[in-house]
């Protein structure tokens, strides 16, 4: 990563970046946890431009990292009364290890705070390895759950943070 590194939180005109970066984050992140056809079917669902268009406009926030105004990384979450939910938080396979998670995690973090949230709370794939960075970050696995997701069931931990 450059100097040039920004956070932003993203607009209408972000979707198709998005779009991408799901489409090129999620096949190596999953591969190895999920089937090819439930990835082929969880980026349709939600990560098409429709889709993606639907969550912004029910009230969930976007952001962007962008390094040398190229996308690198995204997320996205939204406020629930005192809590803070994050829905998304990807980094693009060749990025990964930079310290990007942590300074889009803290984005999102200040975010909240500013908002009057009390704590951050996200679901993460029981075998993602993404888990050992929320526990390093200081999360905490609330519980165990599995979420009938349309023919597939999604296998998580809940995790929650509390914000000071």
């Amino acid at each position: 990563m450059g100097n040039a590194l920004i956070i932003r939180i993203a607009g209408d005109s972000d979707i198709i970046t998005i779009h991408q970066l799901a489409e090129e984050i999620w096949w190596p992140t999953y591969q190895d946890i999920l089937s090819e056809e439930q990835i082929r079917f969880m980026l349709d669902d939600m990560y098409s431009l429709s889709a993606l268009q639907k969550q912004m406009g029910d009230g969930a926030t976007f952001v962007i990292a962008e390094d040398e105004s190229q996308a690198i990384a995204f997320g996205s979450y939204s406020f629930i009364d005192s809590l803070c939910k994050i829905h998304k938080l990807y980094i693009s396979p060749s990025q990964q290890g930079k310290g990007l998670g942590k300074r889009l995690l803290n984005f999102i973090k200040g975010e909240a705070i500013k908002a009057g949230c009390n704590e951050l709370e996200l679901n993460v794939n029981r075998n993602n390895k993404a888990l050992q960075f929320y526990l390093k970050e200081g999360f905490s696995i609330l519980k165990e759950v599995d979420i009938p997701y349309y023919t597939f069931t999604l296998t998580d931990y809940v995790m929650q943070m509390e914000l000071a």
